[in-house]
């Protein structure tokens, strides 16, 4: 990435500048759209003059500016496919961000990439000291795209946006300096081995110190009660769970954990109970490899096939498990929860092709 004379900042697919008055027919068009427009607050109808006001706003700045806003285009190919606003506080040491991506062109990664140039520019050439994002708490994919960047869950807010006429509650992220460093130097690529250990006096502690980001505990419960569930296991169609946990082991340092239903009479499918990957672990493709592990496992008791069960809201976890083989078996449980089916073998043949 460099940085030029006149503000621009380009990636490995990106160009971001400053919003300009060619931009203003699609920049309208998509801040109308519904699915862009129900998680921000600004005025709807957008029109064309409020983009026009905006433009002149940005011409006026020319760049980031210690005390504005200023707006800033997303280009792919010479073509707009979003915005990031960015402000500095007076002496340019605090710093806020929001973007948007036109639903046509979401799922690329566009906001993270563009999200992580920004950051960049503001702690590296603007001096900022800290980073700020606000979004609405429903608005999963948002938070995704700043958990991707390191940026901390602070909290939720309720009731301190007005939106529209109507109050709305806010969630907040935040990034400090040396938290971004830290970050950025964290272990990217694939682990060398992946063990699956079992939960000892001398490793819970740690275990259970396992978190997912803030955007996936909608979907999953922690360590700590996981492992509560197994030492008072529920009821399943009358019969007790018989659950089977591990930590799993990632060069050596605990990186997450996975917990099974084992096969029964009444079940004789093995079930998927709990999977967590730590934060500082995700997308190094330990999740797959685990579940391949635990086919091998499984297979060895004499089972061919693992169920899932999961929520099926936005930025739930449907797809890592259809990528993996998981297909829906029509049932939903009394818990609102989708079940899924796969037989080990295919399981294990996709970790293998990935």
């Amino acid at each position: 990435m460099k940085s030029m004379a006149a503000f621009r900042l380009d990636t490995e697919r990106l160009t971001i500048r400053p919003l300009a008055a060619r931009d203003v027919p699609e920049f309208v068009r998509y801040r109308n759209v519904d699915v862009v427009a129900r998680f921000q607050d600004w005025p709807l109808p957008y029109t064309v003059e409020m983009a026009d006001e905006l433009v002149a706003d940005v011409e006026r700045l020319g760049r980031p500016t210690p005390g504005h806003w200023i707006q800033l285009a997303i280009d792919h190919d010479r073509h707009l496919v979003g915005d990031i606003a960015v402000w500095l506080d007076d002496e340019g040491q605090l710093a806020a961000l929001g973007y948007t991506v036109a639903p046509e062109q979401q799922g690329h990664n566009f906001a993270v990439e563009a999200t992580r140039a920004i950051v960049e520019w503001l702690f590296l050439e603007a001096g900022a000291h800290r980073i700020t994002a606000t979004l609405d708490p429903e608005n999963v994919a948002s938070a995704r795209v700043l958990e991707r960047c390191g940026f901390e869950y602070n909290g939720t807010v309720r009731s301190s946006a007005l939106v529209r006429g109507e109050w709305a509650d806010d969630t907040r992220f935040s990034l400090l300096r040396p938290a971004w460093d830290k970050w950025r130097h964290r272990d990217v690529g694939p682990p060398e081995s992946i063990e699956l250990v079992e939960v000892s006096h001398d490793n819970v502690r740690r275990v259970c110190e396992i978190e997912v980001s803030q955007s996936q505990r909608r979907f999953v419960s922690s360590v700590a009660f996981s492992i509560a569930d197994a030492a008072h296991p529920p009821l399943r169609d009358g019969v007790e769970v018989r659950p089977w946990y591990r930590a799993i082991v990632a060069d050596d340092r605990i990186a997450g954990f996975v917990m099974v239903a084992l096969a029964d009479e009444a079940h004789p499918t093995p079930c998927l109970w709990r999977l967590l990957i730590d934060t500082w672990y995700q997308r190094r493709g330990i999740a797959r490899r685990t579940i391949a592990q635990l086919a091998d496992v499984l297979a060895e008791q004499g089972c061919d096939r693992l169920d899932v069960s999961f929520v099926d809201e936005p930025g739930g976890p449907e797809r890592f498990y259809a990528q993996l083989g998981f297909e829906r078996t029509g049932v939903i449980d009394d818990d609102g929860e989708v079940w899924a089916s796969a037989s080990l073998d295919e399981i294990r043949r996709r970790v293998r092709a990935a």
